[in-house]
């Protein structure tokens, strides 16, 4: 998530009551979890794992709980809780804002779209043109819709991500700051669900069209003309390439890549990367023929026994 405008180093480390190692002056344009960071964005490391990614990424303001020798042109904000501060300044800069009425008066919405009753679209949320937004859908703050997009029934745009921090008590929440982006000529079934970025973009992209009861987990990109099936659930920060086809009941891990053109049969999960243009099933999917293949040796290996 972007500012509205820079702000200096000290302006941060004062909000968040933190020592600070850098310029005063050192300005921060945005804030950003480690997986979505750009230049000028701060983001949080609490974990000695991942202070190296931390340090070297891309972000040039750090909240760390280690007093460290920053890299060059980037800024160290010390805490004894980083995701507690980081938290702090999300919920600063993106405030919750209740809602007033069904179709707040912020939302912007296009020429020749129609909104049917019960529909709620929630507040700088942006609506293109020649949309269909039918009963009880949930359009959560910041969405952005783009033209010719059709949204069935209780299908729920911009929910919070799925992600909490463990405590020796309890969880943590990591406050959603990001947005869902859903692309032209896209359409989404009814009781489908898809999240936020927790700091940066959820894509539906231009053609794709999901069936009833599919769920899009944070961050995840997918891409255009994809197909998706009745009850498939697709975790956060993965990468579904263009022309993708993944037929129902279909599950699909974080942090992976499913290739272009690759079609993943009914049934099927996956928590690696495939590889596309290639047909995959079975838990874990494997290449359609292999699996095939397989499950005629052991019929076969069953049969052989039972003669035995």
């Amino acid at each position: 998530m972007k500012f509205d405008h820079p702000y200096t180093l000290k302006e941060i480390a004062d909000f968040i009551k933190g020592e600070y190692i850098g310029s005063n002056t050192h300005e921060i344009t945005g804030i950003n979890e480690i997986h979505m960071v750009d230049t000028g964005d701060i983001t949080f490391v609490d974990f000695h794992k991942y202070y190296d990614k931390a340090l070297t990424s891309k972000a040039t303001t750090i909240i760390i709980n280690k007093n460290v020798e920053p890299p060059e042109g980037k800024a160290l904000i010390i805490s004894d809780d980083p995701f507690r501060d980081y938290i702090k300044i999300v919920k600063r800069f993106r405030t919750f804002e209740p809602a007033s009425k069904a179709i707040s008066d912020s939302a912007e919405i296009g020429e020749g779209t129609y909104i049917q009753p019960g529909a709620f679209v929630g507040n700088h949320v942006k609506i293109g043109k020649n949309c269909l937004i039918h009963a009880n859908v949930s359009i959560y703050d910041h969405s952005v819709i783009g033209d010719n997009v059709i949204i069935h029934s209780s299908a729920v745009i911009g929910a919070d991500a799925y992600y909490f921090k463990r405590r020796p008590t309890h969880y943590d929440k990591m406050e959603s700051c990001g947005r869902t982006v859903i692309e032209d000529d896209v359409e989404i079934g009814a009781m489908s669900a898809i999240d936020k970025g927790v700091s940066g973009d959820t894509v539906i992209g231009k053609g794709t069209k999901l069936d009833n009861f599919v769920q899009i987990g944070h961050d995840t990109k997918v891409g255009q003309n994809c197909l998706i099936g009745s009850h498939s659930a697709i975790a956060g920060v993965t990468v579904i390439e263009d022309d993708v086809i993944i037929w129902a009941k279909v599950l699909i891990n974080k942090d992976i890549v499913i290739g272009k053109g690759a079609v993943v049969l009914a049934s099927s999960g996956t928590d690696k990367s495939l590889e596309g243009g290639k047909t995959y099933f079975g838990i874990p999917a494997i290449e359609a023929r292999k699996k095939w293949r397989e499950i005629i040796a052991l019929r076969n290996l069953g049969e052989g026994v039972s003669n035995s």
